[in-house]
């Protein structure tokens, strides 16, 4: 163990004297780094947002925007981190450093007004200007649809808008701040965190930080972490903090013991097991050719939701359009960069987005401890509010999705906001439709009852039977029934319940057409 320490902009810079539950947001302000602003304390505003290193897709290194107001401080151990102060490039002594460009066409297109939310915009936005393949794929795609893809969410260079959803500007100023994030071109060829991604990103260390009574954790293997679960079971396990980074900030929780898992190499696999193939061969546990008739895609559970989304139909990996309907409702990029599905199922929370999705995906978990594995579906998973058959000690290891996945998916949120909000009802759709006739029915729902369920009655009603108007209404009825909804301030039980069945006619709607050709 080496003392902890956290390059900051090129500069190592130790952790202490921070306490372990210090956010980056605090130890970097601490440090005069007041760039980085508290907004909201709860990753809703990106007013502290930091661009952090990370283990890339296409290149060995990955520019990364996080909530530094979720992030233990003492996570980024070892770690690369960038602040808004970082970007500008060092000039001749005595003069003033040169923008970046990002910042500079923030600042001639009229982005910034009061400046507060400025900083975390330039990040995030840095962090998409330098996201590998930004401008290739848009010279494809306006060859193909027009210089911005067919899309308005996209700009003439590949900018994806979306990166900023999880930036807030209380003076709506949001067309400059787009005119200047669709203004920006490729790197320059020196730009020195442009060649940052062509080599190794920072090596995950094992972190043994303890100050005031209180400790952060992390170990470099699975095996020694399941080893420390077991001496210290009342222990909190965080991946991208972005659940528990909100109880330390708004309610003040504290906790004598953090072990960190999302670094660990056995949690961040993405991989194909593959059965039974029609058609074609498996090598070495490859799909060569053909189509996967049975096995299943494994998940680790300490793999952001960023990093899912770009993996999955990459390679041997198959699409799963269920999660693809998923991730551009599941909170903000930004929170997608650090929040990973062991995280969203650990928690337990019945209004989570990725549970009722992969209940309709017949999702299992592997759980393991030092005893060994096991694995449960999902469905038999929850147990109440909150509450779960994972034992103390215990840890997801990974999701499992069974293979092959259903033709006719969707995932409806229905949420007072399009993007970025907590849903007041998620329903999910996995239907086997042959010969217009339901063979497979698997509905997933969240915000109805104590825990997210499967919706068994109303799978009943539609298996075996036609894919037709009369057979959805019924359907619908009985969906209308299922679960034990309440009212709160989001939506009332009345309201719940009838969005339940709505969703099915909605997903009737958008089908026949598809299925019946």
């Amino acid at each position: 163990m080496t003392e902890a320490r956290i390059t900051v902009n090129g500069s190592e810079t130790p952790l202490s004297p921070a306490a372990p539950h210090t956010t980056a947001l605090d130890f970097l302000r601490e440090r005069g780094l007041t760039g980085t602003k508290e907004g909201c304390a709860e990753g809703e505003c990106g007013a502290c947002s930091v661009m952090v290193a990370r283990p890339g897709v296409d290149k060995p290194t990955d520019w990364v925007a996080v909530n530094a107001c979720l992030v233990p401080a003492a996570a980024l151990d070892g770690q690369e981190i960038v602040t808004a102060e970082g970007l500008a490039t060092a000039g001749e002594p005595g003069t003033m450093p040169a923008l970046h460009p990002v910042q500079e066409e923030m600042a001639v297109r009229g982005g910034s007004q009061c400046g507060y939310c400025t900083p975390g915009f330039v990040c995030s936005m840095a962090a998409e200007y330098y996201r590998p393949g930004r401008c290739e794929h848009a010279a494809e795609s306006a060859s193909e649809h027009g210089p911005n893809g067919g899309d308005p969410e996209h700009g003439p260079n590949g900018f994806d808008l979306h990166a900023l959803s999880g930036n807030l500007c209380r003076c709506t100023g949001y067309r400059p701040i787009r005119d200047a994030a669709y203004a920006v071109g490729a790197p320059a060829e020196d730009d020195p965190l442009a060649r940052r991604r062509e080599q190794e990103p920072p090596v995950p260390v094992a972190t043994a930080y303890t100050r005031d009574g209180a400790t952060f954790l992390r170990k470099d293997t699975l095996s020694e972490t399941l080893d420390l679960l077991r001496e210290r079971p009342d222990a909190v396990v965080v991946a991208g903090s972005t659940d528990w980074g909100v109880e330390v900030n708004i309610r003040a929780r504290r906790a004598d013991c953090v072990i960190a898992v999302d670094r660990l190499p056995e949690l961040r696999e993405l991989r194909v097991e593959a059965g039974r193939v029609e058609a074609g061969r498996v090598e070495a546990g490859r799909v060569e050719s053909g189509r996967i008739e049975s096995g299943y895609v494994e998940i680790g559970a300490a793999l952001t939701l960023t990093e899912i989304e770009r993996r999955l139909g990459a390679g041997d990996v198959p699409d799963v359009p269920l999660l693809a309907d998923l991730f551009p409702q599941f909170a903000s990029r930004l929170i997608r960069n650090g929040a990973t599905l062991g995280g969203n199922l650990g928690t337990g929370s019945p209004i989570g987005d990725s549970p009722p999705v992969l209940l309709a995906l017949d999702a299992s978990l592997v759980l393991t401890d030092a005893d060994g594995e096991r694995v449960v579906p999902l469905a038999e998973y929850f147990t109440g509010y909150r509450q779960s058959v994972r034992r103390p000690g215990e840890l997801i290891r990974a999701v499992r999705l069974p293979l092959p996945l259903s033709p006719v998916t969707a995932f409806h949120k229905i949420a007072k906001r399009r993007f970025d909000d907590i849903s007041s009802v998620a329903v999910a759709f996995a239907l086997d439709i042959d010969g217009g006739i339901v063979r497979k029915a698997r509905i997933g729902l969240g915000g109805v009852a104590a825990t997210p369920i499967r919706s068994l009655a109303t799978e009943a009603a539609l298996e075996g039977k036609p894919w037709s108007a009369e057979t959805v209404e019924a359907a619908a009825r009985v969906l209308r029934g299922e679960g034990t909804p309440m009212s709160d301030h989001r939506a009332s039980a009345l309201y719940r319940s009838a969005m339940l069945g709505q969703s099915l006619l909605k997903l009737h709607a958008q089908t026949t057409e598809a299925v019946s050709s």
